[in-house]
């Protein structure tokens, strides 16, 4: 499954930005650090790789240039906190294709990156998930049952692309948790419960067979 790549060294940034883009649908990796990012960038394949600027280690332009280098194709989006035209051009040069200055609003970061992942030259598109006569097309974002078209919020396409990438397994809240709306979020939280009742109302026609059920003091499993 392709996953974005997110090397920022200031943990609440991290956190906004992981947090948002999960909740659109997208899946991340984190590093913290310029050389925990290349380790990570040659042993697995991004298509997006959003690149803060000031690391503790390594400039990212210089990372840019090291990835390049190496024939890392991945799309780069870097964010910095310097706006001069220069820093702009430099970083570009460096082999980064777009840039974003500090602070950003979310809805640009997620406009950015929508864009950069259609350019990815090689993006592998995920396979279409199927349970029963329920799919859904990560790459499309289209999901069905039966034929009948379904719509959904990011938030609730995320929660079921999550539990039918787990389809079988029992999933705890705190699982679907931690997956879907990150760390931040109490435990003892209704929200799972609220969004499990929302794909049901979606996903389940009057006539057809549930596919989300409860285990009572475990959690929740989608299967046939």
């Amino acid at each position: 499954m392709a996953k974005i790549l997110l090397v920022e060294d200031d943990p609440r940034i991290a956190s906004f930005v992981n947090r948002g883009l999960r909740a659109e649908g997208h899946m991340l990796d984190i590093a913290g650090d310029g050389q925990g990012a290349l380790a990570m960038m040659r042993s697995a394949e991004y298509p997006l790789v959003i690149l803060d600027r000031m690391l503790p280690d390594f400039d990212g332009v210089t990372i840019c240039r090291q990835m390049r280098s190496e024939n890392i194709t991945a799309r780069v989006l870097m964010l910095t906190a310097k706006d001069a035209l220069a820093d702009k051009i430099e970083g570009l040069n460096a082999g980064a294709d777009d840039y974003l200055t500090k602070p950003f609003s979310f809805d640009e970061l997620v406009a950015r990156v929508e864009a950069l992942l259609r350019r990815a030259p090689d993006m592998r598109y995920d396979p279409v998930l199927q349970v029963a006569d329920l799919m859904l097309d990560p790459t499309t974002r289209q999901v069905t049952r039966a034929g009948r078209a379904i719509d959904l919020t990011p938030k609730e396409f995320g929660l079921l692309r999550y539990m039918m990438e787990h389809s079988g397994a029992v999933l705890s809240r705190t699982q679907l948790l931690n997956n879907n709306w990150g760390y931040g979020f109490d435990p003892g939280s209704k929200v799972v419960d609220v969004y499990i009742r929302y794909l049901r109302a979606k996903i389940d026609a009057e006539d057809e067979a549930p596919l989300i059920h409860t285990v009572r003091g475990a959690g929740y499993r989608l299967c046939a």
